[in-house]
């Protein structure tokens, strides 16, 4: 101990500047909310992302894709999760605004109401990239481009196999759909899209149809008063896997087979949903890939670099019968 006293003023001052700087170290790194942000004097990117939540596997295979990407593209991420709240995205992009982040992206957890917030972040000169899901402003100023997919085009893929499926029906053919949530642009656009389709086959009729907010949970309630209310279903389009994989419990618990007694038709195409479409519970699937990290942290150099970028970018998907589904899953990523 009487050495380490003894040691010189020197040294004690350059080991508590070490100290310092660690530390400082440390604080700029991670997923922190709090804390600076902006261009650092090395050039590294700052970017500030509010997910809508954890609500499925599809979401989740997404935050990993964003998170891994901003990691592999020496992105400095500021990851906020909304859980499911429009006030609490709100309230990541102000914190992401006065943290002076250098870029700004995230999933609207619903279409409106979005003006005010972008316009704060368009008047601090930080550009802001939708992804997933977009946004109804008529201003398309307040944001550089939209990443993700064309939810329309989902939905009329599903309804256009269902077409196909069911053009020997000589009656009715009762449909159940299970939404997403409320106000959601791919609720909106699934829906647009499937019902669009199926007009050309006046036999195919939805009979009823209710938000199942892309949960299991979801799926299964709404799934169950479905069964309860309508003796004869004989299609379930569920706009996410997990709504359709919740579904799947309900019909099973009611005494009918899924697949058979009710053709299945669901969205995203994650690992679980593809494995019950390999197994004959679902029967179609149209995809919508989660892995758009890579394609964001691209976009996020561009744009902080004043490059211009296309307003839209749409991720390249397929479809998926039970067959192809067997192909595909050993080499799935998610």
């Amino acid at each position: 101990m009487g050495k380490m006293r003894m040691q010189s003023a020197p040294w004690r001052a350059a080991a508590v500047l070490a100290s310092v700087l660690l530390v400082g170290g440390v604080a700029a790194c991670g997923n922190s909310d709090t804390g600076g942000g902006g261009s650092k004097d090395d050039g590294k990117i700052t970017m500030g992302f509010s997910q809508v939540g954890a609500e499925s596997g599809w979401r989740t295979a997404n935050t990993t894709s964003i998170k891994e990407s901003a990691a592999a593209a020496g992105i400095e991420l500021k990851f906020d999760d909304a859980q499911q709240k429009q006030e609490n995205q709100i309230k990541a992009i102000r914190n992401y605004i006065q943290q002076k982040v250098d870029v700004i992206a995230f999933s609207p957890v619903v279409e409106s109401g979005w003006d005010t917030v972008l316009k704060e972040a368009k008047d601090a000169g930080i550009p802001v990239i939708l992804t997933d899901r977009s946004v109804d402003s008529a201003d398309k100023t307040l944001y550089k481009t939209f990443l993700g997919s064309d939810f329309v085009k989902e939905g009329r893929l599903a309804g256009e196999w269902l077409v196909e499926q069911k053009k020997s029906a000589s009656g009715p053919v009762n449909i159940v759909e299970l939404q997403g949530n409320t106000g959601a642009a791919p609720a909106n656009d699934r829906k647009k899209g499937f019902g669009e389709a199926i007009a050309a086959n006046p036999n195919l009729k939805i009979i009823a149809s209710q938000p199942g907010d892309f949960t299991r949970a979801g799926g299964k309630q709404v799934m169950e008063q479905f069964l309860k209310a309508y003796p004869k279903i004989d299609v379930l389009f569920a706009h996410n896997d997990d709504m359709g994989l919740g579904a799947l419990e309900a019909i099973t618990a009611a005494g009918k087979t899924p697949g058979k007694d009710i053709t299945i038709i669901t969205v995203d195409a994650v690992k679980d949903g593809m494995q019950a479409l390999a197994d004959g519970k679902f029967n179609f699937i149209a995809e919508c890939s989660p892995l758009l990290g890579p394609q964001l942290m691209d976009l996020a150099k561009k744009v902080h670099a004043g490059e211009e970028v296309p307003p839209r970018i749409e991720t390249e998907e397929t479809t998926f019968t039970t067959e192809q589904a067997k192909e595909a899953l050993p080499n799935r990523k998610y």
